[in-house]
């Protein structure tokens, strides 16, 4: 059951993935036909056509390799007048690959077609035919995340009691189960505290919320005066909190995490990140968590913060390469917040599948997961170098800088930005792409980021 729950889990977030590249391109290739721009292939993937059907002068398909897709505009390099080469000398390879490329966009140009190509359209129409892409890539994350905060809701704690640990290990030693010479109960098994208890004030302190009474326990010790709803009925217990080493946590009540001398995370020998410890009040119990429905401004809030840590993982991205090589290559080890492909992701979605966990958690994961892919493709295809969408959109802005200029100054019209000369650029990042792709790839085969251990 388990095989076939990972299986399901991978599938489902392979057509996720498939979905979110198809609606990318969709944004490309509405817009463009919008404008009157002659689209000849819509492809989702690279490589060879797997499948496809062709409508309205448009090829549409899957290809091989699901790394992406695009849509195929013609004239997306504007022309160059030929002149003659009097000094008989070969273009430069610079040049020659410049040329290789304003060819290629001609290819399936018709004479019919004289005036559907990219280039001919003003700035702001290919600034919006660009940026169709990654803004559709933002309203499907949109969309998804409202479904997760306004639909399903998020987890939080609460002041009720969910669990009560039955019993404790004496300080610097260890225990397998209560029935273990040494083991004591907890200070909240001992006062009779019972699952679905909440707790109401603490040392005659009220605890509206959880880290209120989280952080009221963590600096008690000794006996602390606890007032406990049940069913319904309140009653005062005296509780003797005792110390213990726990996992740090600040005053909004998260973790703190280790770092080395030089600021960077410490992790353990699964991958994953230490926490640092301290000595606080322990009472024996897990809050129990409920779901939490959040409002539209809240929803856009907490999309804003995933957007802006997708930012910083972009940024962050050239650092973590040589981590990832060595994770494919050297058996290095594979942190919990590495870099993952197609095939780790989906790897992940398999694996969340495979827990068992309740439906509205494992949609909840699933759902934070894929928006998070799409917040990626945005923050990623915004990028302003070729052959990115952001290196066409600051292609664009460029022309539309030197046209109002020159319109300023009375000057002559500059015409187009020839995009084509910045080909020999847009190839080494596809090569740094396909390099990086692969060894991803490798990793994920072979050292893959697990979340559940």
């Amino acid at each position: 059951m388990v095989v076939l729950l990972t299986v399901v889990g991978i599938l489902l977030f392979v057509l996720g993935l498939l979905f979110s590249i198809a609606w990318h391109e969709l944004g490309h290739l509405s817009t463009a036909k919008m404008f009157g721009i002659k689209c000849t292939e819509y492809m989702v993937g690279f490589g060879k056509t797997l499948w496809s059907f062709r409508r309205g002068g448009t090829e549409y398909g899957i290809k091989a390799v699901p790394l992406g897709g695009f849509v195929r505009m013609v004239g997306m390099i504007p022309p160059t007048e030929r002149t003659a080469d009097d000094s008989g000398k070969k273009l430069s390879r610079w040049r020659a690959m410049a040329e290789d490329a304003r060819e290629a966009s001609y290819i399936e140009l018709g004479p019919e077609d004289s005036g559907r190509q990219f280039y001919q359209r003003s700035p702001w129409k290919r600034l919006i035919v660009m940026f169709a892409g990654p803004g559709m890539n933002v309203i499907l994350a949109a969309v998804l995340l409202g479904v997760l905060f306004m639909g399903i809701g998020v987890p939080k704690e609460t002041t009720t009691v969910g669990e009560v640990s039955e019993c404790m290990a004496p300080a610097g030693t260890q225990i397998e189960s209560c029935d273990d010479p040494g083991a004591r109960p907890t200070p909240a098994a001992e006062a009779g505290i019972l699952p679905g208890d909440r707790i109401v004030s603490i040392d005659g302190e009220a605890t509206p919320g959880w880290n209120d009474a989280n952080q009221k326990i963590r600096h008690s010790l000794g006996s602390t005066a606890f007032e406990i709803e049940r069913d319904g009925e309140t009653f005062r217990t005296d509780v003797d909190i005792v110390e213990n080493e726990l996992p740090a946590r600040d005053g909004n009540g998260e973790f703190l995490y280790e770092t080395d001398a030089e600021g960077e995370n410490v992790y353990d020998e699964d991958g994953r990140r230490v926490p640092q410890t301290e000595t606080v009040g322990f009472f024996g119990i897990v809050f129990e968590q409920e779901r939490a429905r959040l409002g539209p401004v809240e929803s856009a809030g907490e999309m804003g913060t995933m957007l802006v840590a997708v930012g910083e993982a972009l940024v962050a991205l050239p650092s973590k390469v040589p981590d990832v090589f060595g994770a494919a290559f050297l058996g290095e080890q594979r942190t919990e917040d590495s870099p993952v492909g197609i095939v780790g992701i989906s790897r992940i979605g398999g694996e969340i599948m495979s827990q068992g966990l309740p439906v509205a958690d494992t949609a909840a994961i699933m759902l934070q997961m894929l928006a998070g892919v799409n917040l990626f493709l945005f923050a990623f295809n915004m990028l302003p170098i070729l052959p990115l969408d952001g290196g066409h959109m600051a292609g664009a802005l460029w022309e539309s800088l030197k046209r109002n200029l020159a319109r300023l100054f009375k000057k002559p019209d500059p015409g187009p930005v020839d995009v084509a000369l910045l080909t020999p650029v847009a190839y080494v990042v596809v090569a740094c792409f396909l390099v990086f792709s692969v060894i991803l790839l490798v990793a994920d085969l072979i050292n893959p980021v697990r979340i559940f251990g």
